[in-house]
């Protein structure tokens, strides 16, 4: 929405025609080539608003933001967990630290794509008031709007920092030249808007069919309590994400495995993800990581799952150096395809996943043991989790921890994700630094393969740590390396293209 001249013209051109040509049925969110309104005639109806709040959600299957193969490629590899040995989207110029302000892909596609969101959530919150409509539906859309509005400007801040904060439909005039706002000020409208979609009922717990993957007061306020934990608010994301456990809305799916499978989709765990349905809305996840395998992991990953007793490889006498994948956290083996595992029905080989040896299994079709006809390029349709409930439990032990240390809640909090996973409880009498490294032990094994890491290991300021130094395979060979620059790659360069057509935007220190 906000950008340059020339790019804010077609951005607006994007959001009108993203809301007057799409159509709504009764299922998933689902979105219909519809010719029947034009500029004049739109905002006019409930039907008009139905349509409008669907263009915003049809935002996030943007290939600059949850569409393609972008978070798998691109979030997941720059974090520590897995490699792209080609330069999609710009990722190996990232990873390597030679990325700038005219580095093409992700860096200016998430830019416009987060902007393009904000268009229409604002054009829809500017237009709704005088509708005619049902009440309770006007503020529930309104709620869903202000929480998508949140999650865009979140994105941004996460990556670009401060950024130009617009709370009104698109106006070329106006905002094409604005200057970019700090980061708290646009932290403290996320809030504001997350706190107005979280009150009272203006959002319900729960969708029935048709309006499934909508956002919920579960959503809300989870994401509420993600952006105060990067913000280290420690004592409100506690208690916020207290209120969301509060909701008894949400459990652990039984299986780990099968609870990123199509057939379980939406299931008790999904606190909000981005909803795809074939053959209208589909993307790229699993060629991406069953054929292309450019989203690899890598050995570190591999080495930090824990053995089945609980303990790291390095002090567990289970771990067999020649045996190494026997006896492993049993997330591993429903994470991870490895040499002499099964995926897909077949023993992989070494030759199966070349470029690290290892491959991820979520958010693909296949299981480890049932052949599946290999997915081609564009048509999965499996939907991608952004929330789920296991990250309330972790981000209110991590808040808990560094607010008044480990209490019992924590353990409490922390043992229900080791549970599930199959592994023992935590040790009785560990310190606040103890418990914090296993709460970001289990953030990085719980979601690995789920593009949070990254923003994990950047916001606990060991990235410089954690992405520098060389990338191994399985056979512990050195594939590539990584370098991060702490004096300014904590934060990605505001697109040159921008800084060109506006010279108002401040451009982030370190880059030119």
């Amino acid at each position: 929405m906000l950008t340059s001249t020339k790019n804010m013209k077609k951005i607006l051109y994007v959001i009108l025609i993203g809301i007057i040509m799409t159509g709504c049925s009764d299922e998933l969110l689902e979105l219909q080539p519809n010719d029947r309104f034009t500029e004049d005639t739109f905002w006019k109806t409930q039907e008009h608003v139905q349509l409008g709040i669907n263009a915003c959600y049809q935002t996030l299957r943007q290939p600059g933001l949850y569409g393609g193969g972008v978070p798998l490629i691109l979030l997941e590899s720059v974090s520590p967990n897995s490699y792209n040995y080609t330069n999609s989207l710009g990722v190996r110029a990232i990873t390597e630290s030679n990325h700038n302000p005219s580095t093409a892909g992700i860096i200016s596609n998430l830019w416009s794509s987060c902007y393009a969101g904000i268009g229409r959530t604002n054009t829809l919150l500017d237009r709704i008031e005088p509708i005619p409509m049902d009440a309770a539906l006007k503020e529930r859309i309104k709620g869903e709007a202000k929480f998508l509005r949140a999650l865009f400007y979140f994105t941004l801040v996460n990556n670009y920092g401060g950024v130009p904060l617009i709370l009104n439909e698109p106006n070329v005039a106006a905002h094409s030249l604005l200057p970019r706002n700090t980061k708290t000020q646009v932290i403290t409208q996320v809030l504001k808007d997350l706190a107005e979609a979280s009150a009272g009922t203006v959002l319900p717990l729960t969708y029935t069919a048709g309006n499934i993957g909508r956002a919920t007061r579960g959503a809300a306020l989870s994401l509420k309590t993600r952006v105060l934990l990067y913000n280290e608010n420690w004592q409100e994301a506690a208690t916020t994400a207290k209120q969301v456990m509060a909701l008894n809305t949400y459990s652990l799916f039984a299986n780990y495995r099968n609870l990123f499978l199509p057939d379980n989709e939406n299931n008790n765990e999904v606190v909000f993800d981005v909803q795809f349905k074939s053959p209208e809305f589909r993307h790229n996840f699993d060629i991406i990581l069953q054929r292309f395998n450019t989203a690899a992991p890598v050995q570190n990953l591999v080495d930090d799952y824990y053995m089945s007793d609980g303990l790291p490889i390095t002090s567990s006498p289970l771990y067999d150096p020649l045996n190494p994948y026997k006896n492993r956290d049993p997330r591993f083996y429903q994470t991870i395809g490895y040499v002499g595992g099964k995926f897909n029905g077949q023993v992989v080989t070494a030759s199966t996943f070349p470029q690290t040896g290892y491959t991820f299994k979520k958010f693909t079709v296949y299981e480890d043991d049932v052949v599946k006809q290999l997915v081609e390029d564009n048509q999965s349709d499996i939907n991608f989790i952004l929330i789920r409930y296991p990250d309330v439990l972790l981000m209110y032990a991590e808040a808990q921890n560094e607010f008044s240390g480990p209490d019992a809640s924590v353990y409490n909090a922390v043992n229900l994700v080791r549970d599930r996973a199959g592994i023992p409880a935590l040790s009785a009498g560990l310190s606040k630094e103890q418990i914090r490294q296993q709460i970001r032990h289990e953030r990085r094994i719980e979601f690995a393969g789920e593009a949070l890491y990254y923003y994990d290991v950047k916001r606990w300021k060991i990235a410089d740590k954690v992405l520098t130094g060389p990338v191994l395979n399985s056979r512990r060979q050195t594939i590539g390396t990584r370098l991060f620059d702490p004096s300014r790659d904590y934060l990605w360069p505001i697109p040159i293209i921008e800084i060109e057509d506006n010279p108002n935007l401040e451009q982030n220190p370190g880059y030119k």
